[in-house]
């Protein structure tokens, strides 16, 4: 697959990682371009099986899956942006909304980012909430403690979310189907708990939440 990451931050590094690594064809894109190529050129090295690493602008054709790998709200906007350039693609949304004050979800108690997100794509495009619970850190490498990585992904539509399963499958991680679209509300409150308990596990964000059994 060709994969769009939008946001060459930490996470987009972390997930294009992944996804290069299994395989993959990735595509940076950032508000800074030098950033999007800095990005690009260290990414490059994990590259597996032939895939290729590049950086664009956001203009650029988009692959057959394009990340949000950027804060909640500015996922919105960037979706608004782009229009109907996302019409058939499948859309991951990882963003975490965090109040002002990192304490709480910013998003209303029937919604999610993921939800939000929805609802401002172009139609035809296919949203899946998948990598908010994995940490930079952590997705360098695709494990922590030794345990791969669990990923939870929710989406309504089934092709969608077996692409997405697939670039997690490939990258050395573990997907988990979490349901529809909706099961977006409890991944992001599960990953406010894992966030806030940072300070007592002193972790230094190297944890996971991890399914076993």
């Amino acid at each position: 697959m060709n994969v769009t990451i939008i946001g060459a931050g930490n996470m987009g590094r972390g997930i294009g990682t992944r996804a290069a690594a299994g395989g993959h064809s990735v595509t940076f894109v950032d508000a800074n371009p030098e950033v999007a190529e800095k990005t690009a050129a260290d990414v490059k090295a994990a590259a597996k099986n032939g895939a290729v690493v590049s950086a664009a602008s956001l203009d650029a054709e988009l692959g057959d899956v394009v990340v949000l790998a950027v804060w909640y709200g500015t996922n919105i906007e960037i979706a608004k942006q782009l229009g109907t350039k996302l019409a058939g693609k499948v859309v991951v949304d990882i963003a975490n909304p965090l109040n002002s004050t990192y304490d709480g979800l910013a998003t209303a108690p029937d919604s999610s980012s993921a939800e939000d997100l929805a609802k401002a794509v172009s139609a035809g495009a296919k949203v899946v909430k998948a990598f908010n619970t994995t940490f930079a850190g952590t997705l360098i490498t695709g494990e922590t403690a030794g345990q791969k990585l669990d990923v939870f992904i929710a989406g309504d539509d089934a092709d969608a979310k077996s692409k997405v399963s697939q670039l997690v499958t490939d990258g050395g991680m573990r997907a988990i189907d979490a349901g529809p679209l909706h099961r977006a509300r409890q991944i992001e409150s599960m990953q406010l708990l894992h966030i806030t308990l940072q300070g007592t596990l002193g972790s230094n964000w190297g944890s996971a939440i991890k399914i076993l059994g």
